[in-house]
């Protein structure tokens, strides 16, 4: 816990950025019969009936003292589709990052071993000298920032039903562009120090 809270209030280096890392999914559904729009006077009506139309994995990458944050709607979230986000996230976003300092818990697929099964050896160990992954303990996944923000996406963005990937894909990146264009941080105040009063009781006694 202490060594992500240390994370949290280094300062900003584009060398070493902190970048935290989530993962959630969201059922698809569609309509049985069209919505009725609103008319003066009268509001939308959206029949209770409604179709499962699939689940799909939401990839959620948020630097905090950047305000930046990518999210990346895929069909699974099997090793390759972890390694493939990590291969953008350097290649493409940090590519001038010496290390990227990785937070994200402990889930099997988040592990070098995905690049080392989706990569060829050179490119894994590659994207892996550029990785210092630091894991959330567990039950500790509110460490994690990527949490807050997947919070933020389905509070403004999926609080609806959307029927298909490609329309969940294209309300997602406008919802990221429109978060990103306004540069919204995220300024963590819990310190070690606060770690130690109120979490006493994690502590082992000596």
């Amino acid at each position: 816990m202490e060594d992500i809270l240390e994370l949290y209030h280094l300062s900003y280096d584009p060398d070493y950025p902190v970048v935290c890392m989530d993962e959630s999914c969201k059922q698809m559904i569609g309509e049985v019969r069209e919505p009725i729009p609103c008319t003066p006077g009268q509001p939308a009506r959206i029949d209770d009936a409604y179709v499962r139309n699939g689940v799909v994995e939401i990839f959620m990458e948020v630097e905090p003292l950047a305000g930046k944050r990518h999210v990346a709607v895929t069909e699974h979230r099997a090793r390759k589709d972890w390694a493939m986000q990590i291969k953008q996230m350097l290649d493409e976003r940090y590519s001038g990052a010496i290390k990227v300092r990785l937070i994200m818990d402990n889930l099997n697929t988040h592990s070098i071993a995905s690049l080392s099964e989706t990569f060829h050896p050179t490119e894994a160990r590659h994207l892996a000298e550029r990785l210092d992954i630091h894991y959330t303990p567990k039950h500790g996944s509110w460490l994690n920032m990527a949490e807050i923000e997947l919070s933020v996406l389905k509070g403004q963005c999926l609080d609806r039903r959307i029927p298909d990937m490609a329309t969940m894909q294209a309300q997602v990146a406008a919802w990221e562009k429109g978060r990103n264009n306004s540069a919204r941080k995220i300024i963590w105040q819990f310190t070690t120090p606060d770690a130690r009063i109120k979490l006493k009781r994690l502590y082992p006694n000596v």
